[in-house]
C-alpha cells in the first residue's frame, strides 16, 4: 500500500466496498478480484472505475496485486483484459490509467498494455502532494 501512504482503516476499507458495490450496480462495472487458477487464492484486483481527471471522470483501468506476486505478469495480464473489455463491451473511446510517479512497475504494465504517459499532475491525498502520470490508450477504430 506503498502507493496510498499506507493501509487503510477498517472504515475506509467498508467505504471502498460500499463503493465498489455502487459502482457494479449503478455501472456495471467496477474492480474485479483476481483468483489464481491453480488454487484459487485471490492474488490482486483489477478492473475499470471511473477517476477524477481536470474536473472530468475518465474511465480508468487499475490494477492491484498482492508483492508476492509482482512480476508474474498477472497484472499486464488482466489490465490488458480489463483494457479490452472497455473497447470491445463498454465501447469506450478511449481507456487511462492514473499512477503515482513513483510506481515504476505499474507504469510498466500501462506500457506493456499500449498505453502512453500523456500528462502530469499533483493529486492531494491523506494531506499529501502526489506527483501522478496520466497514461492513456485510444480505441482502434480501424
Amino acid at each position: 500500500m506503498y502507493a496510498y501512504e499506507g493501509a487503510f482503516s477498517d472504515t475506509e476499507v467498508q467505504e471502498w466496498l460500499d463503493k465498489q458495490f455502487q459502482n457494479y450496480k449503478k455501472l456495471g462495472f467496477g474492480l474485479w478480484a483476481v483468483i489464481l487458477k491453480s488454487s484459487k487464492e485471490m492474488i490482486g484486483q483489477c478492473g475499470l472505475t471511473l477517476q477524477d481527471y481536470q474536473g472530468e471522470k475518465v474511465l480508468e483501468v487499475g490494477y492491484l496485486f498482492q508483492k508476492s506476486v509482482w512480476g508474474c505478469g498477472y497484472a499486464t495480464e488482466a489490465a490488458l483484459a480489463c483494457k479490452n473489455y472497455a473497447f470491445t463491451i463498454l465501447d469506450a473511446p478511449e481507456v487511462f490509467a492514473i499512477i503515482r510517479d513513483t510506481n515504476l512497475a505499474s507504469q510498466k504494465v500501462a506500457t506493456r498494455i499500449g498505453m502512453s504517459k500523456v500528462d502530469g499532475f499533483i493529486k492531494h491525498y491523506r494531506g499529501i502532494d502526489m506527483p501522478h502520470f496520466l497514461f492513456s490508450i485510444k480505441r482502434d477504430l480501424d
